[in-house]
């Protein structure tokens, strides 16, 4: 629901790179520490968007982003990064207000099973 998007901030707790900068995983799902604001957020059942949308008489009036993302990232992934599943294009963190953050990008990691 935010209007633009946001780097990842990925602290490198686990220290697993991927290619130069940390690797994700699940666990990083923190406001502000790991996913930084989107802007303007347009979801009225943030009750900031809300409040300012009455004002205005009902038009929807965007209002800055704050994420509240209490639970961890959905992820299918069976490759680990500090014991929990990494972050892929296809995983998904929901924002209490509607919103679904995804990842613009893979990490480009080399695996070797053996």
């Amino acid at each position: 629901m935010g209007l633009t998007p946001a780097p990842l901030n990925v602290l490198p707790l686990n220290r697993v790179l991927a290619q130069g900068p940390p690797a994700g995983n699940i666990m990083d799902n923190k406001p502000i520490v790991n996913i930084p604001p989107f802007g303007m957020c347009r979801s009225v059942a943030n009750p900031v968007v809300a409040s300012a949308t009455a004002a205005a008489l009902g038009v929807l009036t965007p209002m800055p982003c704050v994420p509240m993302t209490p639970a961890p990232w959905i992820s299918t992934a069976k490759v680990l990064v500090g014991g929990a599943p990494i972050i892929t294009k296809s995983s998904k963190c929901l924002c209490t207000w509607g919103g679904q953050i995804t990842a613009d990008m893979t990490p480009a990691v080399t695996v070797k099973v053996g």
